[in-house]
């Protein structure tokens, strides 16, 4: 029997299933990392890939269909939550750290500039146009205004040192999709 005249047995099909789930995650699951190695560096030469934060979005499940409520804001009307497709730092957990409504507020290791720099890189590979990027502030805090090209989708990010981590705040305009 040759090399292709094998037997195709449940057994082999449950391994070669098993391999290809395996490869498929494993795919999915990219070194992340920022590489900057100062503030004046800029961001990375290639946007990274940033995984959404688990339980850090109230994004709804399949089962739930409706999207999640509205705040209004000084800056403007915001999701009360991020959809899962919206770019978060690597590592990045939920916090409390903050006032007012946001669509999302979570803390990462890591310096202000550098976070910033990333969170600009990866909002351009996503789609987004870079308005304005503002900062060092006074507090090392960072400001990034982005806009969806071709669209009314309108968001803001806040970075803000604190000790030895860093403080993210996202508002995701109202009039951006949820999905």
């Amino acid at each position: 029997m040759s090399g292709y005249d094998e037997v195709v047995t449940p057994r082999r099909l449950l391994a070669a299933g098993a391999l290809a789930l395996a490869t498929a995650v494993v795919a999915g699951c990219g070194a992340v990392g920022p590489s900057a190695s100062s503030p004046s560096s800029g961001p990375p030469a290639s946007a990274p890939v940033l995984t959404p934060v688990p339980g850090g979005s109230a994004a709804p499940s399949p089962a739930d269909a409706s999207p999640p409520s509205q705040s209004d804001t000084d800056w403007g009307r915001i999701w009360d939550a991020l959809p899962a497709s919206f770019p978060l730092p690597p590592g990045a957990t939920p916090t409390e750290t903050g006032e007012g409504p946001a669509s999302a507020r979570v803390q990462v290791p890591g310096g202000a500039a550098a976070t910033a720099a990333l969170m600009q890189s990866s909002l351009t590979g996503r789609g987004f146009a870079i308005d304005a990027a503002n900062g060092p502030a006074e507090d090392g805090g960072f400001a990034i205004d982005a806009s969806r090209l071709g669209t009314e989708c309108r968001t803001q990010i806040r970075v803000t040192p604190l000790g030895d981590v860093t403080v993210v705040t996202v508002l995701y305009g109202a009039l951006c999709p949820f999905q």
